[in-house]
């Protein structure tokens, strides 16, 4: 439909708002060095040849207190309009526009039970032998076991399907299916959804997933308390093992745990990893594909979305449901192992989320969504900038200078780092202490942005890439 194809101007409009403010940011610094008269700098010679001007004192008190003042200001509008939208939509009472908002769905099942919750759970997978077994050990050694899970095998050469029929649950084969996971998982939807009922509850989750161990219970507690929740996203936590880079992405992941769990579990994203959703909220979303929402009339999942996962959670959120990412719901992801696999899975992720800002506009469900965009973009900004800064005047100096202040922000801001990777053990403590490595994987994310900025401002088709896992050899076979 036309009206949802302007995705590549989301990149071109948050390049341009970034670089504005980037802009202004210069000229307000350049104002205050002017305004000093000049009387604080001192003046060196970058690799002898161009005069450069640098200051040793820190910056006045009335820049600092506009600077904080600034970022305070900036957290608590966002936060603001974020609770505004969600206690409206927790009032509406507009079965056209949100279907699935809190009051209209309690309405709808005041005095009626809808028998016990149920959770029926799909794992898409793709030629998964390799993860697929702990995958379903974690999952049918559940405090509280599910009462169904079917294996839906899209496409695969391997012995996928042998490892689910030999765990004792379903396998659905996709027929014809060209939309990767997202095809896959409308097939078995739309078999599904028509006989599941209020207190039914559908789980997806990934093929390379490990459950703790009371993960459902808690879920299924959750939604028998509140009839009004429609879902339910899993806090994730990497795998152990590969090296350094593995290091990296468990750090970044446990960061983002701690944030939702400051948030009291206001779900961004419900994960990929292991997300449960009441069957009638699907069922909504399948309805309104097309109309109030992208997509093909009838499908839950948008196969033209690069991240399924984002995409289902801003439907979900524009109909008025209520998402959440509880403490007690927590799995264990893979993680990836080489850069390569590690750039190509961020940048589909950074142009899933570009392309589904385009597609459903500036709105009041996506205004998170374009904060955070556009703080990433200014955060590159200020990195880059400091870095660059930094090597300026490092290559103009006779002889180093220490800036006390500077130092003690440095100070301020590698504390920080550890302590919120202190759940992570003392490896990922000593990483962050470190604090150099971490910021070269923040330039590595930044130019995925950068990348991802790009290719959607020039139109350059965006590929889906899957990671493919080395079975591990058979112990009886190796033994013979």
């Amino acid at each position: 439909m036309k009206k949802w194809n302007f995705s590549r101007w989301a990149g071109l409009s948050i390049a341009a708002i970034v670089s504005l403010a980037g802009v202004l940011l210069w000229f307000a610094v350049a104002a205050e060095v002017q305004d000093d008269g000049g009387a604080a700098t001192s003046e060196g010679l970058l690799l002898g040849l161009w005069s450069v001007l640098y200051d040793t004192q820190a910056p006045s008190l009335s820049a600092m207190l506009a600077a904080v003042a600034l970022a305070l200001l900036l957290a608590a509008g966002i936060a603001i309009i974020e609770r505004r939208i969600t206690s409206r939509y927790r009032r509406s009472t507009d079965q056209t526009s949100t279907p699935l908002a809190p009051k209209i769905i309690m309405a709808a099942t005041r005095g009626v039970f809808a028998g016990p919750i149920t959770i029926t759970v799909l794992i898409p997978a793709h030629n998964e032998e390799a993860s697929l077994p702990d995958t379903l050990a974690s999952l049918l050694s559940q405090s509280q076991p599910p009462d169904r899970v079917i294996v839906v095998a899209d496409n695969c050469t391997d012995g996928t399907e042998h490892i689910a029929a030999a765990h004792g649950v379903e396998v659905l084969r996709s027929v014809g299916n060209a939309n990767k996971k997202a095809g896959a998982l409308n097939q078995a939807l739309a078999m599904l959804l028509p006989g599941q009922g209020d207190n039914d509850v559908v789980m997806i989750m990934d093929a390379d997933t490990q459950l703790d161990a009371g993960f459902l219970a808690a879920a299924a507690s959750r939604f028998a308390n509140d009839r009004a929740l429609m879902a339910i996203g899993g806090l994730f936590y990497g795998e152990a093992g590969h090296g350094l880079i593995g290091q990296f992405q468990r750090n970044e992941y446990i960061r983002y745990s701690r944030e939702l769990k400051r948030r009291r579990g206001r779900v961004f994203v419900l994960t990929g990893t292991a997300s449960l959703f009441r069957a009638v909220g699907l069922r909504t979303v399948a309805a309104a594909r097309g109309g109030s929402l992208p997509g093909i009339p009838g499908d839950v999942y948008d196969t033209a979305a690069l991240t399924e996962d984002n995409e289902l959670t801003i439907a979900l959120k524009s109909l008025g449901a209520l998402v959440i990412s509880p403490s007690e719901c927590t799995v264990v992801t893979e993680l990836m192992p080489t850069w390569r696999t590690l750039w190509n899975q961020r940048l589909r992720w950074q142009r899933g989320a570009l392309e589904n800002l385009g597609a459903y506009g500036v709105k009041p469900q996506t205004a998170r969504y374009w904060a955070q965009q556009l703080g990433i973009g200014y955060g590159v900004i200020a990195l880059f900038g400091y870095l660059a800064l930094l090597l300026v005047m490092a290559l103009s100096l006779d002889s180093w200078v220490w800036f006390p202040f500077w130092l003690g922000i440095g100070a301020v801001f590698t504390l920080e780092r550890v302590v919120t990777v202190w759940k992570g053990g003392w490896r990922a403590r000593g990483l962050a202490v470190l604090l150099i490595p971490e910021l070269c994987f923040d330039m590595f994310l930044d130019f995925v942005y950068l990348k991802g900025i790009f290719d959607s401002a020039v139109g350059r088709r965006a590929a889906w890439t899957h990671l493919q896992h080395e079975a591990q050899p058979d112990p009886e076979e190796v033994g013979r």
